[in-house]
């Protein structure tokens, strides 16, 4: 019911009436921004992945999961609140190697799993949707000491926007894709305020980058952060 309830069901809804079913070819490469080939790759989470246990919070149709499988050799868990978003990255990726989706809300599937990740990333996924004081614990107690904890969320100045000055969270809205609009709560930070966050749950922020999409406006679209298990 709590996916069902979501925004992201809907989105999923219209996108799989929409979008194309079955078997699709590997991307040749990672997406952090909202540009496609802008940026860096799968090397925001460490030089060697081969063998290397990943978990995505938020893998929406794999793509990502699916590259960093086949081309890197790691071992990608993806979780996503929505099923039918799972049922497509099945749809799609379904028959590779040492890749498994799952059906979950991010927060829930970690407090019920006994796993140990090399690296955990989220690209406009879990990371920013969901308390940030228990998703980053939660995560920091699934990462191996010195690993690497790697996000995007939209940036909190795209279009004009100040970042938010407390912890609560910020309306927006997510576009489906009739172009219609359904909100959503978002934790949108600066870059200071996210260290803090890291800080509590025991991260250290590596490297904070920020990304245009020209095709948006002026204003940075994209905000990357990288951050290591202490």
């Amino acid at each position: 019911m709590l996916a069902q309830a979501s925004p992201w069901h809907a989105h999923a809804l219209q996108r799989t009436a929409t979008g194309p079913t079955g078997p699709l070819s590997v991307p040749a490469r990672m997406e952090w921004t909202t540009r496609p080939g802008q940026g860096p790759g799968a090397d925001v989470l460490g030089p060697d992945l081969r063998g290397k246990r990943l978990l995505e919070l938020g893998c929406g149709p794999g793509h990502n999961a699916a590259h960093l499988t086949t081309r890197h050799g790691a071992h990608v868990t993806g979780v996503d609140l929505v099923g039918l978003q799972v049922r497509r990255a099945r749809s799609h990726y379904g028959r590779l190697n040492n890749l498994t989706f799952v059906a979950g809300h991010a927060l829930h599937y970690l407090q019920a799993s006994d796993e140990h990740f090399d690296a955990v990333y989220s690209v406009f996924g879990a990371i920013g949707l969901v308390a940030p004081e228990l998703l980053l614990p939660a995560i920091a107690q699934h990462l191996k000491p010195g690993r690497t904890l790697a996000f995007s969320v939209p940036h909190p100045q795209r279009g004009g926007l100040r970042p938010t000055t407390d912890d609560r969270p910020r309306r927006d809205y997510v576009t489906l894709p009739d172009r219609s609009q359904l909100p959503i709560a978002r934790w949108e930070f600066a870059t200071g305020s996210w260290e803090q966050h890291l800080s509590q749950a025991g991260f250290w922020l590596t490297s904070a980058q920020e990304f245009h999409d020209h095709r948006m406006g002026h204003w940075p679209t994209t905000l990357l952060i990288r951050a290591r298990k202490l």
